[in-house]
């Protein structure tokens, strides 16, 4: 039964089972990015029995879907993601890790109930146009790749986002609030470094190591460490080390790196720096090296307005609901965590350890918290249209996100009340936008003002192509 009634509630409420439902399935068949065939199926037959005109293979994207309904007025896209995770398969509903497929996939960021929630909030808001009579337009997109594809800065290079008026999301969390809009720009590359084989014993002076290349390189990116913002982060990961045979001097050796940084300025600089660095280990081993961009996201651009207006909606909105089934159950799940990860999930948001392992709170707009440390393809979209995005709990209090627990609650029934009280707020939000024109022109000069005083380059270069076969590397 509905705390407060708003028209668009009503028709949440009224289709929310049927997308518990898509929610699941989505979850039965975990798909890693780029490779969401089910899943986008899945959300494309939804939208086409509930008549939305559809998009298929966006940006030329075959797993990318766009979806619209209404007519005239603004336009308002609310974000769906649908991708998983690799070697977090795991049993729905069990407090123990126990594996559904050996190494195989799961959904341990709650994309399942991001994307269904975001496809319940499209439908609310299409059949409360049809009532209320009101111009407007809303659109659902199917945003693949968000884990490290950054599949939303591909359609926002494609121009995707270029008519849109307000752009909505939400994602799964363990508290409820609108945080203060805080990512890392990212750029993730790929070195590929040739060299000239020769066997390592009685000829190793006629070979040049694309090995050593690729060790000298990280060694270089190690010593940049101490010479760049504390915010800024680069991660790498071997690719191909050229082969097992240590008689070989290996001709071919291939590294990734991911640089990030709190300000895209940031993140381009030391950009550059890892490609120096890269040409340098290069130029010592004698090898060449080829850059290849996988992927880049840019920092997410906060709108105060729509932030405001989100807040609201939650409050009026309460928490998601939790019983004492679901308390049982996070209670269990808890037990598997130690007791420090527990304590550090609520001193983030300066909260004594509570009794209750589900939260219901709705925290202050404002709310101090660690800044987040991790990246979003949210944040592409925030620069261009404006944005906004809730977090909604729909997990125990101190699950790690991609994790077997995380997984292993991705059905339950909370997690469920939590993707219809965030398929509410969305739906809220877009209403007001929708009925008020003053809250749609505050919005767009809020990032008006923000893009007046920075500059912004699309962290996906022209020459890059979305990575489709990148999971399956």
């Amino acid at each position: 039964m509905l705390r407060n009634t708003k028209p668009v509630w009503e028709y949440v409420e009224a289709h929310k089972s049927k997308f518990h439902n898509l929610s699941d399935r989505i979850w039965d068949k975990p798909e890693l990015n780029y490779h969401e065939v089910f899943a986008a199926t899945e959300h494309s037959c939804a939208l086409a029995s509930e008549d939305f005109a559809i998009t298929q293979g966006l940006a030329g994207i075959p797993t990318a879907i766009m979806a619209e309904a209404g007519s005239g007025g603004p336009v308002i896209a609310i974000l769906g993601e649908y991708d998983a995770l690799p070697a977090l398969s795991q049993e729905a509903g069990k407090a123990e890790q126990r594996p559904v497929v050996a190494g195989g996939t799961g959904h341990g960021c709650g994309h399942n109930l991001l994307g269904s929630a975001s496809l319940l909030a499209a439908l609310a808001i299409k059949e409360w146009l049809a009532r209320s009579g009101l111009p407007g337009r809303v659109r659902y997109y199917g945003c693949p790749a968000e884990e490290s594809g950054s599949g939303k800065s591909f359609l926002v290079r494609a121009g995707a986002f270029d008519d849109v008026d307000v752009a909505i999301s939400w994602h799964p969390s363990t508290f409820t609030g609108v945080w203060p809009p805080v990512s890392l720009a990212c750029v993730e590359m790929e070195f590929t470094f040739h060299g000239r084989a020769a066997h390592a014993a009685t000829a190793p002076h006629l070979g040049r190591s694309a090995l050593d290349a690729v060790e000298l390189m990280n060694v270089g990116v190690n010593y940049m460490r101490e010479h760049m913002p504390s915010s800024a982060r680069v991660h790498y990961a071997l690719v191909d080390a050229g082969g097992i045979a240590p008689n070989v001097v290996q001709p071919r050796a291939v590294v990734r790196h991911l640089v990030r940084a709190l300000r895209l300025d940031e993140m381009w600089s030391l950009v550059e720096r890892v490609k120096k660095i890269a040409e340098g280990a290069a130029l010592m081993t004698e090898t060449t090296v080829e850059i290849k961009q996988l992927s880049g996201e840019a920092n997410l651009v906060g709108n105060a307005p729509l932030e405001k207006a989100m807040y609201t909606n939650l409050v009026q909105l309460g928490g998601p609901g939790f019983d004492g089934v679901d308390m049982k159950f996070a209670k269990q799940i808890q037990s598997t965590l130690p007791p420090d990860s527990i304590a550090s999930s609520y001193g983030k948001y300066g909260l004594p350890v509570a009794a209750e392992p589900l939260s219901e709170e709705i925290f202050p707009l404002q709310d101090s918290r660690a800044d987040s440390m991790g990246s979003t393809d949210v944040g592409s979209v925030s620069w261009v249209v404006p944005t906004v995005q809730c977090f909604v709990a729909s997990y125990a209090v101190g699950t790690p996100f991609h994790s077997w627990q995380l997984v292993a609650q991705g059905k339950s029934p909370a997690a469920h009340k939590g993707m219809t009280l965030a398929a509410k707020a969305m739906a809220g939000v877009a209403a007001d936008v929708i009925s008020n024109p003053a809250l749609l022109s505050e919005a767009k000069d809020a990032l008006k003002e923000f893009r007046d005083k920075n500059a912004f380059k699309n962290p996906i270069g022209p020459e890059a192509e979305p990575p489709l076969a990148m999971s399956a590397q």
